[in-house]
């Protein structure tokens, strides 16, 4: 009997007594968000109600079993100790003592509703501003690492996803050995790459800080999505931020190196890890949809998943990362 959806239970009446539960008590409106690994919510709260607060808040449900309580508690408190370092982050509230509430079988947190748009990438300003303050973030998560959340490298990201998609059937048996060679092939780039880094050091990052994860106001840009914060290379929250052509790579990061380094050095040893660390995420990344195929919300969200031509795609994108993996890193002056 194949397993229920995690989030089956997840009715709205279930997200506005979770939240009545910690505290908040919602007026009956709430708006699902996007996003797939959690639920996410903006619920209206009643003002009689819930006095001194804000007129609606965000409430983030973890999917179930994929991170222990401490892990989450560790993630909360990274945010929380920018926030007293003045870096605008979205952290969780606390309600009765507590960042992290239970109700029926879900763990959830109520963060402050901030809103914002896509920062505008191609400003060198932009780049820039946002460089400073992943600057100082990484100068906070320098001072010591998680104990209790991952660290990123070539085993949790891509061995250990690899195999799980050959144990699992995802790979089209016509295309199977092609996948995994092109797989094995860009594995071995990506420790090559690690060997020419040489030893580089691992900090508390944000870890999937990308344009989506970056609101931007007139005051400037704010983080959020803490969710997938581990130990790890400064260069994977800077990589993503990055498109185009190898020249166009190549002033962006100074762009945002200009800001980075007034509040913390960058080692650029960890140039050699910026492919690798894309390939780690390309593969990562299959393997996520992959296990959560169970979940309504992906096949409906991921229609082309497990299709021929995806998996045709994927080993074209594997054999085009080991040719920029052989190549030169950027050289920034």
């Amino acid at each position: 009997m194949p397993a229920e959806p995690p989030y089956s239970g997840l009715t709205p009446d279930t997200v506005l007594d979770a939240l009545a539960s910690a505290g908040f008590a919602g007026d009956g409106r709430l708006l699902g968000l996007n996003s797939y690994e959690n639920r996410v919510y903006q619920v209206w709260l009643e003002a009689e109600k819930t006095p001194n607060s804000p007129d609606s808040v965000v409430a983030k449900f973890y999917r179930p079993a994929r991170w222990t309580d401490a892990q989450i508690l560790e993630e909360h408190a990274f945010t929380l100790e920018l926030v007293e370092r003045e870096i605008p982050v979205v952290a969780p509230l606390e309600a009765k003592g507590e960042t992290l509430h239970r109700f029926c079988g879900f763990r959830f947190a109520v963060f402050p509703r901030r809103g914002g748009r896509t920062p505008e990438l191609e400003d060198r300003k932009t780049l820039e501003w946002i460089g400073r303050f992943i600057g100082r973030t990484h100068a906070a998560g320098a001072t010591r690492a998680f104990a209790d959340r991952p660290t990123l490298g070539i085993e949790s990201f891509g061995r250990e996803p690899r195999d799980w998609l050959l144990a699992h059937d995802f790979i089209p048996k016509d295309l199977l050995d092609a996948w995994k060679s092109a797989v094995d092939l860009a594995l071995a780039g990506v420790a090559h790459s690690y060997e020419r880094a040489g030893e580089v050091r691992a900090l508390r990052l944000h870890g999937d800080c990308h344009a989506g994860n970056v609101l931007w106001t007139d005051e400037g840009p704010h983080f959020v999505d803490f969710d997938d914060c581990r130990n790890g290379p400064a260069i994977q929250d800077l990589w993503m931020l990055l498109s185009g052509d190898r020249a166009s790579m190549t002033r962006q990061l100074a762009d945002v190196l200009s800001g980075y380094e007034d509040f913390h050095e960058f080692d650029p040893r960890e140039l050699h890890l910026l492919e690798a660390l894309r390939t780690l995420r390309l593969i990562h990344y299959s393997a996520w949809i992959a296990r959560r195929w169970d979940d309504p919300a992906f096949p409906a969200a991921f229609p082309w998943f497990n299709t021929q031509r995806y998996w045709q795609d994927r080993i074209l994108e594997m054999k085009e990362q080991i040719a920029l993996m052989d190549e030169a890193p950027l050289a920034v002056t």
